[in-house]
Parts: C-alpha cells; sequence; structure tokens
C-alpha cells in the first residue's frame, strides 16, 4: 500500500467519522427536531456515487470510506424518521 493509498484512506476515515456524533446524539437524545432531512439525501446521493466510481476506478481507499460512510449516513436518515416529531 503506497502513501497515497493511505492518505486516501486517513482522509475518508476523518470524513466517515463526521457523522458519528450526529448519530450518537440522535441516538441518545432520540431527538432529531434540528436535523435536516435534505442534507442527508443529498450527502447520501454523493457518497453512493463515489462508492460507485471507486468501483470504475478499483481504489479501495474510496470504496471503503464512502461505502461505510454511505451506511453510516443512512443508519442517521434511519434515526431521523424514526424520532421525529409527528404534527
Amino acid at each position: 500500500m503506497g502513501w497515497t493509498q493511505i492518505l486516501g484512506l486517513v482522509a475518508g476515515a476523518c470524513t466517515t467519522a463526521a457523522v458519528i456524533p450526529q448519530i450518537w446524539k440522535a441516538w441518545k437524545t432520540k431527538e432529531v427536531d434540528d436535523v435536516s432531512p435534505g442534507m442527508y439525501y443529498v450527502l447520501i446521493t454523493g457518497l453512493a456515487l463515489w462508492t460507485v466510481y471507486g468501483f470504475i476506478k478499483s481504489d479501495i481507499p474510496i470504496i471503503a470510506t464512502n461505502g461505510l460512510a454511505f451506511l453510516l449516513n443512512i443508519f442517521m436518515l434511519y434515526l431521523f424518521f424514526r424520532y421525529r416529531e409527528k404534527e
């Protein structure tokens, strides 16, 4: 594994981990009033496209980090719909 792949994995790990505090807060407090589902729709679409791009380029760091981020953000969107206040 070369330094560029290591750099890609570290960068991807940082951006993937960014959603974990939001997931933890939503799960712990069961409050999602300030969460924007639209932002997650756009982000999830982008992550899915990055994952496909990674497969096309056979780039493991792109596949691994964006694939995991995709799943984490899908889970956050699930929490949004589970805990949102019904009008």
